[in-house]
């Protein structure tokens, strides 16, 4: 390992509060975008309803956003490898816009 990298190489503590710590359960992403940012907004659907409540908006720059699409399809890609292929099914159930 190269002396720059190993200075690249930062041990990361991450903290959170009781409350954010627990997380929400979204089923639903809406993802929109400007020039300089991408905005995902995380919602709640509950069935038979056609209004979803947004549970967390998240603000990232465009560079965060590729480091979490590449993130995410390797999370992915080792899940499936674990335990099989994740079904793809509509984001929308049928009779919602």
């Amino acid at each position: 390992m190269k002396e720059n990298e190993k200075q690249q190489q930062v041990q990361l503590e991450i903290q959170a509060d009781e409350q954010t710590a627990q997380g929400v359960y979204a089923n639903l992403t809406g993802v929109t975008h400007s020039e300089t940012e991408f905005i995902f907004d995380f919602l709640f659907l509950q069935p038979n309803q056609a209004k979803a409540k947004i549970r967390a908006r998240i603000i990232s720059s465009p560079v965060h956003t590729k480091r979490f699409l590449q993130a995410l399809a390797e999370n992915v890609k080792r899940y499936e490898e674990r335990f099989g292929p994740i079904p793809q099914r509509d984001a929308v159930p049928h009779g919602h816009s």
